[in-house]
């Protein structure tokens, strides 16, 4: 590396640090994670950046978590540096529209975070998103993430997809969002959130892949499925969750 890019390197390290900023938020929907952003700093003391892709800063390290919010395309170069911060032993929290069909163009990401989305019909396992939709997200475990100052404002009636049982799961709703039908876990993680959906056609849809997180190399990799937009990070419980995450020590 040539002395000026080290140095532009460390100096970005250093007013990170000064700003007291510990965690990065990628973004290309600037809104929503402004709210996010302030209710962390309101309710836990931690202080965002928000950046663009265009901002992204030359060292990661220093963040405590990085969290990615991008709708449109990821550029290789963000995908490369995420995905090095995690596996060098950063927290990285994945929302929404992370796992998205627009990033199956992307050469390492979806390998990365352990899915595939699969072509074909939704009924035959094939990937599918529907917007608007309203949906519940039940929480699957008792976790920190799940339980930590979370009030959840109801119960919805979930069974599980290796499972014949209705439980009574505690719940919350999301209305005017975005679901997304059949994402393919390839690996282990532990699932913390599933969600339930009818369709238009009668169809109801329950599947355990709202939120997950898994290691990544020595560092880890948590992502949650709601998020569609500003109204979805209103929701007080979901935008506790994501919080959540973003303070877990899992180690």
């Amino acid at each position: 590396m040539k002395p000026l890019g080290l140095f532009a390197s460390l100096l970005v390290a250093a007013l990170a640090t000064k700003a007291g900023e510990q965690v990065l938020i990628v973004a290309d929907e600037f809104p929503a994670m402004r709210v996010l952003a302030d209710s962390l700093e309101q309710e836990e003391g931690w202080r965002s950046r928000i950046v663009s892709q265009g901002e992204l800063p030359a060292v990661l390290a220093d963040f405590r978590a990085v969290v990615v919010y991008i709708r449109r395309a990821l550029e290789a170069r963000t995908e490369k540096a995420l995905i090095e911060y995690a596996e060098g032993g950063g927290k990285l929290v994945a929302l929404h529209h992370s796992i998205s069909s627009g990033k199956r163009t992307n050469q390492w990401w979806f390998a990365f975070l352990g899915v595939d989305l699969k072509p074909g019909d939704a009924a035959t396992g094939g990937y599918r998103w529907i917007e608007p939709a309203t949906l519940s997200v039940v929480a699957l475990t008792n976790h920190f993430i799940t339980t930590n100052k979370v009030a959840w404002p109801g119960q919805s009636a979930f069974r599980r997809e290796k499972g014949t049982a209705t439980e009574r799961l505690p719940s919350f709703t999301l209305h005017d969002s975005e679901v997304y039908l059949n994402h393919s876990l390839v690996g282990p993680r532990t699932v913390l959130l599933g969600f339930q959906y009818r369709d238009a056609e009668g169809g109801e849809w329950m599947q355990e892949r709202a939120g997950w997180f898994k290691p990544a190399g020595r560092g880890w990799l948590f992502y949650f499925q709601p998020g569609h937009s500003v109204r979805d990070f209103e929701e007080a419980t979901f935008r506790r969750l994501v919080i959540n995450a973003i303070v877990y020590d899992p180690r």
